[in-house]
């Protein structure tokens, strides 16, 4: 796959230097632009041709990836699905990365083992 990042990017951290959040393509617009002439030695620009499989589109280790918020949702996610926490808490992470580990549901970008883990390891993390 091909990281299609905006002209100048290395140049300011506002574009994402060292900002990987900010990366974001931006088509390219100026008269003398490089990009936009799709210039030799410049990075990729955003055409019809980089598309991907269509059978793999939107899919996660060929899973259809369900938004969570909660551990009702986990439960809706079957043997075919794979998790995404959406915006949630500590509390509710830890109840559903228990519930994920007993369901064997494994959930995107979260280890649940090693969550589950820390937790133990070191209390509640409240303060007094």
């Amino acid at each position: 796959m091909t990281a299609f990042l905006r002209r100048s990017w290395y140049r300011f951290s506002r574009l994402g230097k060292g900002r990987r959040k900010k990366q974001k393509w931006r088509n390219p617009t100026g008269r003398h632009n490089k990009l936009r002439k799709k210039r030799k030695g410049y990075s990729a620009v955003v055409s019809i041709g980089y598309s991907g499989n269509r059978k793999m589109r939107r899919k996660i280790e060929e899973k259809i990836p369900k938004i969570i918020y909660n551990v009702k949702d986990l439960e809706k996610v079957g043997k075919n699905g794979i998790a995404i926490l959406g915006k949630i808490g500590r509390k509710k992470k830890i109840e559903i990365a228990k519930k994920a580990k007993e369901m064997k549901v494994k959930i995107n970008g979260l280890n649940a083992e090693k969550l589950i883990k820390a937790i133990t390891h070191r209390g509640t993390g409240k303060k007094k």
